[in-house]
């Protein structure tokens, strides 16, 4: 389906110019807006169906990442977790519906202000009492952090807080918890949120820190099939990994938003670039897209997500349909995720600094897309973080991902050559994946290498896909600028040659530029003023104005003979 949502009035909402609450109340009005326009049922989101998968995929999505945020816990994670039990547990029902139709908003409480990344070892308990649980934060280090937790925005929340399941004294391990968090107005009692201050640079949203005081829950506020199934799992990990198993899905959705954002950023950074001009030899206007230092930048976000647009779909339709291990369903969604992030994190910046002061500012996109960025490398799992374990999981051959053949392209055989010289590396060290040489050679590489196998894939996608060549070999040089000294030592390209292929791919692209950006499909979501004269003189004309009628009192100075 393609959604008109671009011409709504709440998309249209200048947010720049909203006070705080203001923008986080706009935030939870498209949110609802957004879900009434898609209309998931709990299968959709359980199964991850195609309209799950075009919502999320939404350019809309790149407009707002404070919306975003909000669909991404609420939908992807509170209900998506709640939906596999559903047949067992008709009582959650209910409130799936309340959920679906955004009249309480989930949130999912998981990681801890004192433990991050290491939410296996959370401290929040869950007591099995005669008549249910009680939950408890037993210190400040076990808070809940950061989801949005307040009542402030006149909207109910229910969260699914993860906790240790006491029974009898014993920990049966970590589980998920229905715990009401407030109404309209307030909390609820013994459940307490402390809001945080605005993250900077960002799309606000009402991110919290949240805790229990002894919080009575009833019995069927644990969130499982059978709720008198209290056994202590055999693999603590395994049933770890399985309670929180729509991360693994979370991990492949979070990036959509910022394929579109590159777009945008290229399509602004573009069309400022064709209009905006110096003046040149014989007082001749010169726009500064003449020059090679501000062509890069723009041809290289152009081709970076024209190529990152083609793959997506694919490598979903990869981790979804064309495999059944879990493992390989995660490590793709870590490649996709690792893949489109730091693509964005090289673009965006470089895009904006090109366009000077305006680059800078809120209204023009990109320094607010590129602070909104930096959360979602965290989002659903750090993607060093798991680009470390899949890395070390790879190097063990546990299990093997879909790779291009090293023989049909330079990024494919890069790809694989860095693969086989740390799996050597590690032979040589015994195989040692816990020591010191291990920490110090072969862990630095985990990224570098995710991210390696990432350019193969989507490069091979590109060319199944018939992408045109200007756009392909602009991408091959984006990758190479990533590792010359592997491409001139291993890929028999000299420092110079490589400059000569960047010249060559460059020119090549620059006469269809203008074609490519409309090629991109992102004109209609792109509001900043920059992008034409006319448009930049409508928005001044909407600011702010001061004048007045103070006049500057002369001081007159004595002349020293």
């Amino acid at each position: 389906m393609t959604s008109q949502l671009h011409l709504h009035p709440l998309f249209r909402t200048k947010a720049e110019l909203l006070s705080v609450d203001e923008r986080v109340s706009l935030s939870y009005q498209r949110a609802r807006l957004l879900l009434q326009t898609y209309r998931l049922t709990s299968l959709d989101v359980q199964h991850c169906s195609s309209k799950f998968w075009t919502m999320m995929m939404d350019p809309i999505c790149s407009l707002d990442i404070a919306m975003f945020t909000i669909i991404a816990a609420h939908v992807g994670l509170a209900i998506g977790t709640l939906s596999r039990h559903l047949k067992k547990r008709p009582d959650f029902k209910p409130l799936v519906d309340r959920m679906l139709r955004f009249d309480t908003v989930g949130i999912y409480l998981l990681t801890e202000r004192g433990h991050g990344l290491d939410a296996l070892n959370i401290e929040t308990t869950a007591t099995k009492t005669a008549d249910g649980y009680i939950l408890h934060t037993p210190r400040e280090e076990a808070a809940k952090f950061m989801p949005a937790s307040t009542p402030s925005f006149g909207i109910p929340k229910v969260a699914l807080v993860m906790a240790k399941l006491i029974v009898d004294g014993r920990d049966h391990g970590s589980r998920f918890f229905v715990t009401p968090i407030c109404n309209e107005h307030e909390m609820y009692d013994g459940v307490r949120s402390v809001r945080l201050p605005p993250r900077s640079g960002t799309a606000p949203l009402d991110f919290s820190i949240t805790t229990f005081d002894h919080v009575h829950l009833p019995p069927t506020a644990l969130v499982a099939s059978d709720i008198l199934d209290y056994t202590t799992p055999t693999q603590s990990l395994e049933a770890w990994w399985d309670e929180i198993w729509r991360i693994q899905l979370g991990t492949m959705a979070v990036p959509a938003p910022w394929i579109s954002a590159i777009k945008a950023v290229a399509y602004i950074g573009g069309r400022y670039s064709m209009h905006r001009c110096l003046v040149g030899k014989h007082s001749k206007p010169l726009p500064i897209l003449t020059f090679r230092t501000q062509q890069w930048p723009v041809v290289h976000a152009t081709a970076v997500g024209m190529v990152m647009a083609n793959w997506y779909p694919i490598v979903v339709e990869q981790a979804m349909s064309r495999t059944t291990d879990p493992r390989v369903r995660h490590a793709m969604s870590v490649i996709a995720k690792a893949t489109i992030c730091r693509h964005f994190q090289r673009c965006v910046p470089e895009v904006a600094e090109r366009c000077g002061a305006q680059g800078t500012f809120e209204h023009n996109y990109m320094a607010r897309i590129e602070n909104d960025g930096k959360g979602v490398i965290i989002a659903e799992g750090d993607i060093l973080t798991l680009s470390i374990r899949l890395f070390s999981e790879l190097l063990q051959k546990r299990y093997d991902v879909p790779m291009p053949d090293p023989d049909e392209s330079l990024l494919a055989l890069h790809a694989s050559s860095l693969l086989e010289e740390n799996i050597a590396l590690l032979e040589s060290i015994d195989g040692d994946y816990r020591g010191d040489s291990f920490n110090a050679l072969i862990l630095p590489q985990s990224q570098v290498v995710v991210e390696a196998i990432g350019h193969a894939l989507a490069y091979s996608a590109a060319l199944r896909a018939n992408l045109p060549k200007p756009i392909l070999d602009v991408y091959e040089c984006a990758v190479i600028r990533q590792d010359p000294a592997w491409y001139s030592e291993q890929g028999g390209l000299s420092r110079m040659v490589q400059r000569l292929r960047e010249d060559a791919a460059v020119s090549a692209m620059l006469p269809h530029l203008s074609s490519y950006l409309e090629q991109l499909d992102i004109a209609k979501y792109v509001q900043a003023p920059i992008v034409t004269d006319a448009g930049w003189k409508d928005y001044l004309a909407d600011l702010p104005i001061h004048t007045g009628r103070a006049v500057p009192e002369v001081e007159f100075i004595q002349a020293m003979l």
